[in-house]
């Protein structure tokens, strides 16, 4: 349940109707989080069937060994399922931290906050940097913008290039956004800053993103 009073990504966005959230970010957590009206981009983009990536930065404590890294990478069982295999590099290393690109196919709740718990590396610092070919580039926490026409594009083409791993259970089933609603794409950030409350945002043009730390 949210908090009583807890501004959330939604409030940062002041667009009429429905937007679907492209990945969830943790209040601990900060970084990209796409937004859209358009259901079928949301769920093809989310869902670890389709195999799309999101890439983060991490901090974690400690000097992570190679073993802890292999283990990572080749996936590790949580809630009795195995997670996906991930990419990992280490970016930056000392005897008390290490700063990681962690690559991933899926987003389970808090997965990485959980495995590096299980490692024995609790992170310290987490930043969602890319979801798939949409990069946070300089927005700042709170801030949004809408996406252009060509990243709307590299969204489209990404999506329609992408192929199930496993048959849908209702192949049939109303996908997409509502009937007579023009899509719409967004990016945003998880801890919004009082600035960008006040201002509510920059005024809503043909297509939109959003950026949330």
């Amino acid at each position: 349940e949210l908090e009583a009073g807890r501004t959330t990504v939604r409030d940062l966005v002041p667009l009429p109707g429905h937007l679907y959230p492209v990945g969830r970010l943790d209040k601990q957590s900060t970084g990209l989080i796409l937004m859209t009206n358009d259901g079928d981009l949301a769920h093809k983009l989310t869902h670890p069937r389709y195999g799309h990536e999101k890439t983060y930065k991490v901090i974690v404590e400690g000097r992570i060994s190679q073993e802890a890294l292999g283990k990572w990478r080749d996936g590790l069982y949580l809630d009795g399922r195995k997670t996906i295999p991930a990419k990992i590099s280490i970016i930056q290393q000392d005897v008390s931290f290490t700063r990681l690109e962690i690559v991933m196919r899926e987003g389970r709740k808090r997965q990485i906050r959980r495995v590096a718990n299980m490692l024995g590396y609790p992170v310290t610092q987490l930043v969602r940097e890319k979801i798939g070919p949409l990069s946070l580039g300089n927005l700042k926490p709170g801030d949004w913008r809408h996406l252009t026409d060509k990243e709307v594009a590299a969204l489209k083409a990404i999506v329609a290039s992408s192929k199930e791993k496993r048959p849908r259970r209702k192949p049939g089933g109303s996908t997409g956004s509502r009937s007579g609603k023009k899509p719409r794409y967004g990016k945003t950030s998880n801890q919004p800053s009082s600035d960008s409350r006040k201002k509510g945002g920059r005024p809503p043009q043909k297509r939109g993103s959003s950026n949330k730390r």
